[in-house]
């Protein structure tokens, strides 16, 4: 039997220090695509900011985790659960893959056992996500994930001289169920 965090291509582990020039990439491509532009961090703040994350205790069910391709090792992006409310029984995520590594199902299998655990071993009920309108890749993804667009807030971001829609979207726990059932068995009793 293999890690709950190893799929067919990757696997889920926390951030490493060393993980600080895979993410210092990841803010360049985020940037690309539209998720903001901020003044560059330093070397120096990545490595910080890395080793920081490497030693943080997860805040609840509020984590981030390192994507890793199985066939390299290398990290590939990164996934996390954001915004966890244990009453209501919803969170958000987010994810992100190096531009080198996108339409290679690392996303995809990343978010599914991301929705896995926090679904099936957190009792959560909802995971919600937020989509820049213009990120037909993101949009696309989450639609054959199985979410379901619930809103727009229009002209909600100010990014390239001009106003963005964010799209907002959501899975319920029992419609993820269905259509990512379990791969192994469950446990004997």
């Amino acid at each position: 039997m293999t890690s709950f965090w190893t799929g067919t291509r990757i696997r889920l582990r926390g951030i490493e220090p060393d993980d600080w020039t895979a993410l210092m990439r990841f803010a360049v491509d985020e940037e690309r695509l539209g998720d903001a532009v901020r003044p560059p961090r330093s070397a120096e703040g990545h490595r910080a900011w890395a080793k920081e994350q490497a030693a943080a205790e997860p805040e609840g069910d509020c984590f981030r985790l390192a994507i890793e391709a199985l066939d390299t090792g290398e990290m590939v992006g990164a996934v996390s659960a954001n915004q966890a409310d244990p009453q209501a029984g919803r969170f958000e995520y987010g994810v992100t893959v190096g531009a080198d590594h996108r339409r290679k199902g690392y996303a995809a299998e990343a978010v599914v056992m991301l929705l896995r655990f926090m679904f099936a071993e957190r009792r959560y009920h909802k995971c919600e996500a937020r989509v820049f309108a213009h990120n037909q890749g993101s949009l696309a993804l989450h639609h054959r994930l199985g979410f379901v667009e619930e809103g727009r807030l229009r002209d909600h971001v100010f990014l390239a001289g001009r106003h963005h829609d964010l799209v907002l979207l959501g899975i319920l726990a029992d419609e993820f169920a269905r259509l990512h059932p379990p791969t192994e068995p469950p446990l004997d009793t």
